[in-house]
């Protein structure tokens, strides 16, 4: 396994430099203003590459939160923004495009040096986010409603208006991104926003913010919210003045987010773990396979819901197609994101890899047999980052924990299967059913599997990628509704019917 020392090419202050101070700390934005926590909390933040602190930023109480809705519920009940046309909102979310690819270098370097991931990546991720803000501007102005042909002399149609206040959790893999897939339909709908970046990554949240600021968007349209889940999260997902909750993370806190929406019934949207399949027949592409298992479970190392966790593969094929597998991640360049020849960076923080190694751990002990990793990395970045190098287990029992649980790191279980029945049973034998993969030549067979596939998310002789204009969503406890696409602008509207009767006279139901 290679390892590589730190190349930062800037200092966190340099990287951070547009990002405002109080008293040393990076504050929150709530209300239109840069502000400290109510009751003075802060955190540090830590380059999981390095594990030197980077930043102090605000942290966050129930004060932090109410004061967060009741700006949020002015924006929308009495602020200007419920008067901004379909067309002016349009040309704001496009000028924030245009603000995100202006700094497109700036935002990428900040993802890498709070997350972790390597700089393509988050360059990837930027890229996408203003492409994200482009698509749902074009959005605003297209139509959203319908019309009925009902019996005279009635007029009926359906109009789509905004929800109102809505409260956005996101998680720590795609700090950027997963925001940018919640603001934007979100804001083009008309709604005011509520975002909740997670506690360990805000910084590239707070960066946006100074765009929104920028561009002089009404104050309480787009707040940003640090803290922590159980402080600021479980009060916005609790209170009566929020309409919507879009929430991204792991099902156990997407069960606690349902339980707290019922008290006034918001709306919800919750996109939650995966453990999902990925296929590989004996006809497949082999390289083109094994090229897509390692990147299915390797890219953000495997910091990913969607993540190909699972490789089920062929009985034919499983000795010659693992044995290239193995080669192939035992030569994956391990480290600091900003060095250029990382393919692979940190796990988000010591917690997370402590979770990860305890999962190893439960592997062996459970008789999957280690082929290879399962290990820390070596070396002075091993010493200080999060780092756990990539592993591959062959474990041939479907009930093994290391097969059934969200890992959410560097972990592949293998799998091996008979006919294309056996494909299916094990790749449906899962609470989750976000995501999943079939990797055949056979194109009849790659669309009757794929069919049955029980997921949200499916690809054919590929794994990952991911559109804008498409839905992304799971089945099963993987969670509920849709993002992106149509189907997430949808998400941010409530239909009203508009019945107009053409013929004004009284109708003579009662006797005069």
């Amino acid at each position: 396994m290679q390892t590589m020392p730190p190349r930062h090419g800037a200092t966190p202050e340099e990287l951070l430099r547009n990002l405002p101070r109080i008293d040393s700390t990076i504050p929150m934005y709530v209300d239109g203003r840069w502000t400290l926590a109510d009751e003075g909390g802060t955190r540090d933040l830590v380059n999981p590459a390095t594990g030197e602190r980077i930043a102090v930023v605000a942290e966050g109480s129930d004060a932090d939160a109410q004061r967060a809705i009741a700006s949020a519920r002015r924006a929308f009940d009495d602020g200007p923004w419920s008067t901004v046309s379909a067309h002016d909102r349009a040309r704001l979310l496009l000028r924030v495009a245009d603000k995100i690819d202006e700094h497109a270098a700036e935002f990428a370097k900040i993802d890498t040096l709070n997350n972790g991931k390597p700089l393509r990546e988050a360059e990837y991720d930027v890229a996408d986010a203003a492409n994200c803000f482009r698509y749902y501007a074009g959005l605003a102005t297209k139509p959203h409603g319908q019309t009925f042909d009902v019996p005279a002399p009635s007029q009926t149609f359906t109009v789509r208006e905004p929800i109102g206040v809505c409260g956005q959790i996101v998680p720590w893999n795609y700090p950027l991104l997963m925001g940018v897939w919640k603001l934007a339909p979100a804001l083009a709908a008309g709604n005011v926003c509520i975002l909740k970046p997670a506690e360990l990554t805000p910084l590239s949240s707070l960066r946006l913010a100074s765009i929104f600021e920028e561009l002089e968007f009404p104050p309480g349209v787009v707040n940003v919210l640090l803290g922590a889940g159980p402080a600021v999260g479980a009060p916005l997902a609790e209170s009566d003045h929020v309409d919507k909750i879009a929430f991204t993370g792991g099902t156990t806190t997407g069960r606690a987010i349902m339980k707290a929406a019922a008290g006034n019934l918001k709306k919800i949207s919750l996109e939650l773990g995966g453990k999902s399949p990925n296929v590989v027949f004996a006809d497949a592409d082999f390289a083109t396979a094994v090229d897509y298992a390692l990147f299915g479970i390797y890219a953000n190392s495997g910091q990913v819901c969607s993540a190909g966790s699972r490789l089920i593969v062929q009985d034919s094929l499983h000795d010659r197609f693992v044995a290239a597998l193995v080669e192939r991640a035992k030569k994956i360049r391990v480290g600091d994101g900003f060095d250029p020849e990382t393919e692979m960076g940190p796990l988000i923080s010591r917690t997370q890899m402590d979770r990860v190694e305890s999962y190893i751990k439960i592997g062996r002990d459970e008789g999957a047999t280690l082929l290879c990793g399962g290990t820390r990395l070596e070396g002075p970045l091993g010493e200080h980052g999060n780092f756990i190098v990539p592993t591959i287990f062959d474990a041939p029992d479907p009930k093994m924990r290391i097969v059934q649980e969200e890992i959410f790191g560097p972990v592949l279980a293998v799998q091996t299967f008979t006919d294309e029945a056996d494909a299916i049973r094990l790749a449906n034998d899962s609470v989750y059913g976000l995501a999943g993969a079939v990797f055949t030549q056979d194109v009849a067979k790659a669309h009757r599997v794929i069919r049955k596939l029980r997921a949200g998310i499916t690809w054919i002789n590929t794994y990952h990628p991911t559109y804008n204009e498409a839905p992304w969503g799971g089945y099963k406890q993987s969670g509920i509704g849709r993002e992106l696409g149509t189907y997430g602008y949808d998400a941010y509207t409530e239909v009203k019917q508009i019945n107009v009767n053409l013929d004004v006279v009284p109708s003579g139901w009662f006797s005069e």
